[in-house]
């Protein structure tokens, strides 16, 4: 009987899915930015830069973000889940930002808690 539950815990553990790590390069669902997301701080918050802008977001009202961060310092609250300051071209939004995959990562940013939008990122491969 021992031998059958660790069997079956074993197998529970097995068909957990992993956690895949946030850092990398990611593309938001418009296609018109990338992203340099890496964990920094203490190793536990998640810091994104804007590395990229095509796809008509390259223009002059854009290129000053270049380089800058959209997602700063934001703090781990639980397991695939930061919440921190994003900073999307020019303006400033309470955020929470959730791994949902290991290819996928949901931004959610609200301006005074009532005008709030979300995007998706998706990991990037060259």
């Amino acid at each position: 009987m021992r031998k059958a539950v660790l069997v079956v815990g074993a197998l529970a553990l097995l068909a957990q899915p992993a956690t895949a790590s946030p850092e990398g390069t990611w593309e938001i669902e418009m296609r018109d930015s990338r992203y340099s997301v890496e964990l920094c701080g203490d190793g536990s918050a998640l810091c994104g830069t804007l590395i990229w802008l095509g796809n008509g977001a390259d223009n002059a009202e854009n290129l000053p973000y270049l380089n800058t961060l959209m997602i700063d310092h934001a703090r781990q609250v639980k397991p695939n889940q930061w919440k921190g300051d994003l900073h999307i071209y020019g303006q400033t939004a309470g955020g929470t930002i959730t791994q949902v995959s290991a290819d996928q990562i949901t931004l959610k940013g609200c301006v005074a808690f009532v005008i709030c939008k979300t995007y998706q990122m998706y990991r990037y491969q060259d």
